[in-house]
């Protein structure tokens, strides 16, 4: 009989342990290759310029520097564009869970006549759209420019949200429950309303988390479709920043030119980690989700 371990286990084969060293390097290089890019912009927004130019490895900062974050902070529009984001935020994943969770169950019912030509249409439009001329035709046509409601309902439904949500929904809500619930006199909004939704928690958290994080990043719907400054979302605010710092740095003064340099420079690695960092504390929380709403629509599409 084979000598176990203290875990219950066999001891493993030279083979095995090669397997799992190499597969241990692999995977701490690969963790390392994505952890450090992100490390370093964290230490770049604190580090002197000077120092970041140099293509130096940063582990901690080397001769801070806060004027980036300091320029920031004193920039008024920021806070606006803060709340602004998080009212679109807030708003856009609201209606777009409010059409997408309904639309993919309904989908994903086998007693929906059509439901497969429904389907292809929306699949798509993933690959061939109208254009942005069309689409800012409509936008204004409907009386929405300049609007919340141009930042929300453009995006409300993501054909890849929509096919991971009825991947869902097809796999893990029994037909035999729909059929128990007839018995028992259940409506079909009853039975949705009722027990889909209860039982479908993780995968709103995942939609909430996939169409939050692209309304958060929403760049060009605002540059499109938004006329006023008091309107725009966060990202829009901040590239606005990078570049009134940089038209800003055509001086005669050398001393004051150096000093401005400094400051577009590290204005870059401070705007990113400002801009990402509510979604960046969020996800450790949300990760567990993220990974099944991956997973479920991994398995079946």
């Amino acid at each position: 009989m084979a000598t176990k371990t203290r875990s219950g286990f066999g001891r493993q084969s030279l083979p095995d342990r090669i397997f799992d060293i190499v597969n241990w390097t692999i995977m701490i290089l690969v963790c390392v290759s994505i952890a450090y890019p992100l490390w370093f912009v964290l230490v770049a927004s604190f580090t002197d310029p000077n120092i970041v130019n140099q293509g130096r490895i940063l582990l901690y900062p080397v001769k801070p520097f806060l004027g980036g974050y300091e320029r920031i902070f004193r920039y008024p529009p920021l806070w606006k564009g803060y709340l602004n984001t998080i009212v679109y935020t807030a708003a856009g994943s609201m209606i777009s869970i409010a059409v997408t969770v309904p639309a993919a169950y309904a989908l994903s019912r086998r007693d929906m006549k059509g439901r497969r030509i429904i389907m292809f249409l929306f699949t798509f439009t993933m690959f061939f759209s109208g254009g942005i001329i069309p689409l800012y035709l409509i936008i204004q046509k409907i009386r929405i420019y300049n609007t919340i409601w141009a930042m929300v309902l453009p995006s409300a439904v993501s054909v890849y949200n929509l096919i991971v949500c009825r991947s869902f929904f097809d796999t893990s809500i029994p037909q035999e429950l729909l059929e128990a619930s007839r018995l028992d006199g259940c409506t079909d909004f009853g039975f949705f309303f009722r027990i889909v939704l209860p039982l479908s928690s993780t995968i709103i958290a995942v939609m909430v988390l996939f169409y939050a994080t692209g309304i958060w990043n929403s760049f060009m719907n605002a540059l499109m479709f938004m006329a006023e400054q008091s309107k725009m979302p966060l990202q829009v605010i901040m590239r606005n920043l990078i570049l009134i710092n940089q038209a800003s740095m055509i001086t005669t003064d050398a001393s004051e030119m150096i000093m401005r340099q400094k400051l577009a420079e590290q204005l870059k690695y401070a705007v990113i980690v400002v801009s990402a960092l509510p979604l960046l504390l969020a996800y450790p929380f949300l990760q567990k989700y993220f990974v099944r709403g991956v997973m479920i629509g991994a398995v079946k599409g």
